[in-house]
């Protein structure tokens, strides 16, 4: 059988969880041994069998970032023909995997790592063409043999936003963590390296600069923190210049009343951030929006506590009182993820947060749990074979 898996991340270009999960899903399907995976990904060319890149089409090199996207869709379907299935992730490689089915006859599997719908805010970063972003993953949606949800929560939402969609269509597959790259390992030269006390009790924050990923919340919330606790912040590619201008007050102005205060913008190496977070009291996840959210998982494999928003696909991953401490939030129901009411998210997550560095070992207790959790149901060989059993579901309709 050969899989096409369409993707506009892959390694080296990985910069969110969806890039994590098809590195992974290639390495653990190519593992099994009775599948042809050739992938088909954005950008520059990589050096690896059976990996093809595609560069933006240059008569489109000043148009709108959503047509080039669709440019590249274009010549990455053309290649798929003589597919057995295209396996698509997110809206930038979707209406490819919708094409290359409707050309050579192939079924199309979506993995659903985020909906454009429950997105609004991505108006802002691209403007008309979040109109052409949103009609490309509805198409593909709605053609598609499968729609992979990575979490019930993300099958609840994808069901939402697509009535028409046949629900035994849209089975779920969580999203994984490899437990061996992803342990904890102390090292204190790599963490003062980056201004961080390691014998200091510190809260973490690894993610994008997003509406999103809530970071603003976060950084309202951290003035709240015993004046001895540590925020650190591996934080950057900031979505939008108003997202980051937020932030950056936000963060001017806690600076100012506090010590401590970390911000990393650039992306680092993993071990780097496995030092960050084995060094940590507890991870910080205050999303409004998260379909899985692999963050968690990462750090629950590196032993970390977790206080993470009761939203999505996270109550599926940290367990409140075990793992860690979910956060309660009343969303608007419009896609945006605003709380309701903002100040009483802002204080319930400081609440949290106050909770779980006040009492180390009760942290380093809930650490071990996650652990034991992430290795337990997460793996992503488990993961693969959860995949290859949808492939040959769709292939025997």
């Amino acid at each position: 059988m050969r899989v096409d898996i369409l993707s506009k991340e892959y390694p080296p270009a990985v910069y969110g969880g969806a890039g994590v999960h098809v590195a992974e899903l290639v390495r653990a399907l190519r593992e099994r041994g009775d599948v042809d995976v050739q992938v088909r990904c954005f950008g520059a060319s990589r050096d690896e069998a059976g990996t093809t890149a595609y560069a933006d089409l240059p008569e489109l090199a000043t148009a709108n970032a959503a047509l080039q996207t669709l440019g590249v869709d274009l010549a990455i379907a053309a290649d798929c023909v003589g597919a057995d299935l295209v396996h698509s992730h997110t809206w930038y490689a979707n209406f490819g995997g919708h094409l290359a089915s409707l050309l050579g006859g192939m079924p199309h599997v979506v993995t659903a790592h985020s909906l454009e719908p429950m997105r609004p805010w991505k108006a802002e970063q691209l403007g008309g063409g979040y109109r052409i972003s949103s009609f490309a993953e509805r198409e593909a949606y709605e053609g598609a043999a499968a729609v992979i949800a990575v979490s019930a929560g993300m099958r609840a939402d994808i069901l939402k936003a697509y009535p028409s969609l046949d629900p035994d269509r849209v089975p779920v597959v969580h999203n994984g963590i490899d437990s061996q790259l992803w342990q904890r390992r102390t090292d204190e030269e790599v963490v003062r390296k980056h201004g961080v006390d390691p014998d200091k009790p510190s809260v973490v924050f690894v993610g994008r600069i997003t509406r999103q990923k809530g970071l603003p919340y976060l950084l309202r919330a951290a003035a709240s923190l015993p004046p001895d606790v540590q925020l650190v912040l591996c934080a950057g590619a900031p979505d939008t210049k108003e997202i980051m201008a937020e932030v950056e007050g936000l963060m001017t102005e806690l600076q100012a009343g506090r010590d401590g205060v970390v911000w990393i913008p650039e992306m680092l190496p993993r071990n780097e951030v496995v030092a960050l977070l084995s060094a940590a009291t507890v991870f910080a996840c205050p999303s409004v929006y998260e379909p899985l959210g692999i963050v968690n998982l990462e750090a629950m494999a590196c032993e970390l506590a977790v206080v993470a928003t009761a939203t999505g696909g996270i109550p599926e991953v940290v367990v409140h009182g075990e793992t860690g401490w979910l956060v309660p939030i009343e969303q608007v129901d419009d896609g945006t993820g605003t709380p309701v009411d903002p100040d009483a998210f802002v204080a319930d997550l400081a609440g949290a947060l106050t909770e779980a560095v006040a009492d180390r070992e009760r942290a380093r207790h809930f650490g071990l749990a996650g652990r034991a959790r992430a290795v337990e149901h997460f793996s992503w060989g488990s993961i693969g074979d959860q995949t290859m059993a949808v492939y040959e579901q769709v292939l025997t309709r």
